[in-house]
């Protein structure tokens, strides 16, 4: 039993399929219909009303005695006498059926009906194929999505009042038209006799230049058009257009947007096979083969059916003859039945003929929207293949508007107007500004992730210091950017963006910094090489030209950025390019961070003169390159993450007379030559993580050294010439192998201010550390230390946290100095501060300018 609702879904399933079926599979389904209608008609004759009526032929009885015949009654009615009972004439009539008739008489209403029956099915084989149905019913539910969509609605309304504002328009300019062309041809007559020449190919030419002047491009409107010009059309456009266009709200918007993902996934999964077409064919292939094989046995048995026949039942014993006269009762109706469905067969055949035919010469696997960009409506809707573009051809033959509201979804720049709204909607001035944090430097700073669009409340925000867009889909700056006055820096994370002549010149103007990150060289924009006014540029990604390992320089000419002075780059080179050169007399500093490429030639180095300072890291250098020694100017060289072993080259950087910064870290160094002590302005000196074992004492003749870092190495011992620096302010001996630091370090560093010898082997620390008034952080966790000197309480900059050690060993101190280093927000008393001063809670706490006050009034006194 079926219930009520399985017979609507079949119902409502075949009214949403018929979409599919072109009109000869719709009129061959009518043909089955009628054709099983005829089946029916037959068969329920056969089973109710066909029969025979046999009667004996006597010439072939056995006597004249036996059959009962006496020549004595002359005067009686003509006829012959049988003497065969009614049941004998039943029997006889059974026996000739069965016997008699041909199993093609007798059984062709049959053969048709189940030959029908088989047709019926084929014909809707591919809706409940499992590989075709699932695609065809998502098919047809996204179609009505399409067709539901409000955006779809949208869309068609604002087309057909653009076709109504174009059709008011070129009416219009029909009426204008006849007196232009009058003028312009008398003009060119007029120039033409003055000439000398009167050819009516001028008139024609003016004419025709007139009326291209005046044709207008397609609208720009919603339907997807690439023109940015504004045609007449538009500026003529009626207000209902604007109020067609209103925006959606935002369960409308959420729909459309999931809409077009469903869209586009299912168009990634139809285009990837075509299994639909396949079975379509096949299926066409089949009903066309059993055309032709019912055509084949049924007309040979459709000769069988006949009115009269002769039977010869093996009847003898029982009656007395061996052959009768046989009458088929329905022979006649079963005849003109089986000639109609003949006719109708035939018919059906010439359609599934004519579909395979269509199938074959029209190429259904594509499909082009080629009658949508005559019209107007899209323009970019890409071509389609395989099972979706079968698909489309398939429901062109019923509605070729379905393909027109699909186009819809399909269509990249359609897709981009919703995603713009909703970015429009979301992204107003409020949110943005609540998005707004500050940096170091205390500037205003926003960052746009993964955006379709750059919302227009953007270019309000005049107060915005630093921009950072990633992966916007269509950064495009506009005019509107004039209104960011304070805008100075840009950061675009692999993000193109297209910028406005007029927004160019704003950025040209007050643009100072530009940070961009790409994946290849063709995503840089062509305008960054004329911001004439660029301060710095960071440049990430691959700046090869040829592959990943490339020795060209993938960038243009960077001449016209004169006023540029830092240069970042951040990619996988082999050589410093030579159209650096091009900077020189501008650029101050260069950083090179190669991602661990060898960077093999640097001889581009020496054309910079007006370098003072280099960064070149992660280049897998092994010596100091000679091309610094044209770098008259420089001050500071970062050469950490490399591979360098020796330093011999250090005797080389002597007529660098302003090198004041020298930064060695993490390298392979394993002993520092003597060489150093050529480097007579030397400052900052960094060797962290490298091999060091010890230090030659030419390294403590730079008097002029404040900052000696040596974490990470292998010493064992500090010399005592470390007391030589006396302008020494931070020293890092951390993750080392000292046992005890040097007298002269507490003694003559009274500068020192920053002490880090953590993880180390230090047994004990020297009670002379009380002498480093100026002392504000000693770090000496790790070390093997089992108490802390009491003097530690004289180095008044250690208070509030400047004293980094385990807690256990705190307790090691007297609970009254203990208190006084872990007081928080404690102030740093002044560096002159005598060690007797009074330490209590009840003791004023006081400014440093205060204590310098009071310290001055004492000394008076």
């Amino acid at each position: 039993m079926f219930s009520l609702s399985e017979l609507c879904s079949v119902g409502e399933r075949q009214s949403t399929s018929k979409i599919l079926k072109p009109w000869p599979e719709v009129f061959m389904d009518h043909l089955l219909v009628l054709m099983l209608m005829v089946c029916i008609i037959a068969c329920t004759l056969l089973l109710s009303r066909d029969g025979l009526v046999c009667v004996p032929v006597h010439g072939n009885s056995s006597s004249s005695t036996e059959s009962g015949y006496d020549p004595l009654f002359t005067s009686l009615p003509k006829g012959r006498r049988t003497n065969l009972d009614y049941k004998q004439y039943i029997y006889v009539g059974h026996m000739c059926y069965h016997e008699g008739l041909s199993w093609g008489s007798r059984l062709l209403p049959y053969v048709t009906l189940l030959n029908t029956l088989v047709l019926l099915s084929s014909g809707c084989f591919w809706f409940h194929f499992p590989l075709t149905s699932a695609r065809i019913e998502h098919f047809l539910s996204v179609l009505d999505r399409c067709c539901d969509s409000p955006w779809t609605t949208r869309a068609l309304s604002y087309t057909v009042q653009l076709d109504a504002a174009q059709n008011r328009f070129s009416e219009t300019e029909q009426t204008v038209q006849p007196k232009r062309q009058a003028t312009s041809s008398s003009k060119t007559r007029k120039w033409s006799m003055d000439s000398g020449v009167d050819s009516p190919l001028l008139v024609g030419a003016d004419c025709a230049s007139t009326a291209n002047q005046m044709s207008s491009s397609p609208p720009t409107g919603f339907h997807c058009s690439s023109h940015s010009g504004q045609s007449p059309v538009e500026r003529k456009m009626p207000p209902e257009a604007s109020r067609s266009a209103a925006l959606l709200d935002r369960k409308d918007r959420e729909q459309t947007r999931a809409l077009f993902e469903r869209v586009r996934r299912f168009r990634a999964h139809c285009e990837s096979s075509d299994v639909v077409f396949k079975v379509y064919t096949a299926q066409t292939v089949f009903k066309v083969l059993m055309f032709i094989v019912i055509m084949i046995y049924t007309t040979p048995l459709l000769d069988s059916i006949s009115f009269s026949f002769i039977c010869r039942p093996q009847s003898d014993a029982l009656t007395g003859y061996s052959v009768f006269q046989c009458s088929r009762l329905l022979s006649s109706h079963l005849r003109q039945l089986m000639q109609a469905y003949i006719s109708l067969l035939v018919l059906f055949g010439v359609l599934a003929i004519y579909t395979l035919l269509w199938i074959s010469q029209k190429s259904l696997r594509e499909y082009s929207f080629q009658s949508q960009h005559e019209t107007g409506f899209v323009f970019d809707v890409p071509e389609l293949h395989n099972d979706l573009a079968f698909l489309l051809h398939m429901a062109d033959q019923y509605a070729p508007l379905l393909a027109q509201r699909l186009s819809v979804f399909l269509s990249p720049v359609c897709e981009n107007h919703l995603l713009k709204e909703s970015v429009e909607r979301l992204w107003g001035a409020e949110r943005l500004r609540s998005l707004i944090t500050c940096d170091q430097r205390g500037r205003s700073v926003l960052q746009l992730v993964a955006l379709p669009h750059l919302p227009a409340a953007l270019f309000s925000l005049n107060q915005l210091h630093v921009l950072k867009l990633e992966l916007i889909g269509e950064a495009k700056l506009t005019a509107q950017i004039t209104n960011m006055t304070a805008l100075s820096e840009m950061h675009l994370y692999n993000c193109s963006a297209a910028v406005e002549p007029e927004a160019l010149q704003h950025l040209q103007e007050h643009l100072e910094t530009l940070h961009l990150t790409f994946t290849k060289p063709t995503e840089i924009p062509v305008w960054m090489y004329s911001l004439h006014n660029l301060r710095e540029l960071h440049l990430t990604g691959n700046l090869s030209g040829e592959g990943d390992t490339g020795r060209g320089w993938a960038l243009s000419s960077l001449r016209q950025l004169h006023h540029l002075r830092v240069l970042v780059l951040c990619g996988t080179l082999q050589k410093i390019p030579k159209e650096l050169s091009e900077l020189s007399e501008s650029l101050v500093r260069l950083e090179i961070r190669n991602e661990g490429t060898r960077l093999l030639v640097l001889t581009g180095l020496k054309r910079l003169t007006g370098l003072a300072e280099v960064l070149l890291q992660d280049c897998q250098l092994e010596r100091l390159p000679s091309a610094l020694l044209a770098l008259t100017g420089l001050r500071s060289l970062d050469m950490q993450h490399n591979s360098l072993r020796t330093l011999e080259e250090l005797l080389g950087l002597q007529h660098l007379h302003h090198l004041s910064c020298l930064r060695l870290a993490h390298n392979h160094v394993l002993s520092l030559p003597p060489s150093v002590a050529v480097l007579r302005s030397l400052e900052i000196l960094d060797l962290s993580h490298n091999h060091l074992e010890n230090l030659p004492p030419a390294l403590f003749t730079l008097h002029r050294l404040r900052r000696l870092l040596l974490a990470g190495n292998l010493l064992e011992e500090m010399p005592a010439h470390v007391g030589s620096l006396k302008l020494l302010t931070e020293l890092d001996l951390t993750g080392n192998q000292l046992k005890h630091l040097p007298e002269e370090l507490f003694h003559s560093c009274a500068e020192l201010r920053i002490l880090n010898v953590a993880n180390n082997s230090i047994g004990f620390l020297p009670s002379d550390v009380g002498i480093l008034s100026k002392l504000s952080r000693l770090d000496i966790r790790g070390n093997c230390l089992d108490e802390l000197p009491v003097e530690l309480g004289s180095c008044f900059g250690l208070r509030g946290g400047g004293l980094l050690v385990e807690n256990v060993m705190m307790h090691t101190l007297p609970r009254q100095i203990r208190d006084l280093l872990l007081q928080p927000g404690s102030v740093t008393c002044p560096f002159s501060e005598s060690p007797s001063r009074p330490n209590s809670d009840c003791f004023p706490n006081f400014s440093t300018a205060q204590w310098s006050f009071y310290s001055a009034q004492e000394s008076r006194i």
